[in-house]
């Protein structure tokens, strides 16, 4: 049974898939859109949508929330200043998940997941 079971482990340890999302949030924010599988997109596109409500009240307990997951100042500068502004009238929506098709060499399924414009 699969009660309460709420996230995929995507084949890592814990410490492992925490620097997976933490870098794949940091690549989404930075870049604005990353292309990567659909059950990796799933998994961080919360948190992509979490670290920026989190970044739209500007306060220094946000600055710090969002610098414990985020680690590169300049993508936190980036979520801060730009991202969190173009979002400012939005109440949430603010990523989505784009299917791609299958991978060739493992048939994995590839997703686009981008900030919303």
């Amino acid at each position: 049974m699969k009660h309460k079971i709420s996230q995929n482990k995507l084949s890592r340890g814990s410490s492992q898939r925490k620097a997976l999302l933490r870098n794949l949030v940091t690549d989404t924010i930075k870049h604005g859109r990353i292309t990567t599988t659909k059950a990796r997109a799933k998994e961080a596109r919360p948190l992509v949508e979490k670290m920026i409500t989190i970044a739209k009240n500007k306060d220094f307990n946000s600055i710090r929330k969002v610098s414990e997951f985020i680690l590169d100042k300049k993508v936190i500068d980036h979520l801060f200043d730009n991202v969190s502004v173009k979002f400012n009238e939005r109440n949430g929506g603010y990523s989505r998940i784009i299917s791609l098709g299958t991978r060739q060499g493992d048939n994995a399924e590839i997703a686009i997941l981008e900030l919303i414009d």
